[in-house]
């Protein structure tokens, strides 16, 4: 599965490593986290990790194949 994550604002290049798995983006003031996601526990991890970092999610989801 392929996902998007959008999170307000720029990253910095530590909280952009704190993603490795993902490709990211920098779009209108948002950054755009994308990339193969293992499984639900995956995706439930990455979203936890956005929380821990203080990261304000906008918008996720499934991409197509």
């Amino acid at each position: 599965m392929r996902y998007e994550i959008r999170v307000d604002g720029h990253l910095t290049e530590a909280l952009k490593s704190a993603f490795p798995e993902l490709d990211h983006v920098v779009m209108s003031g948002q950054t755009v986290l994308f990339g193969q996601v293992v499984d639900e526990a995956h995706l439930f991890g990455l979203l936890a990790r956005c929380q821990s970092l203080g990261l304000r999610v906008l918008e996720m989801r499934q991409l197509p194949e």
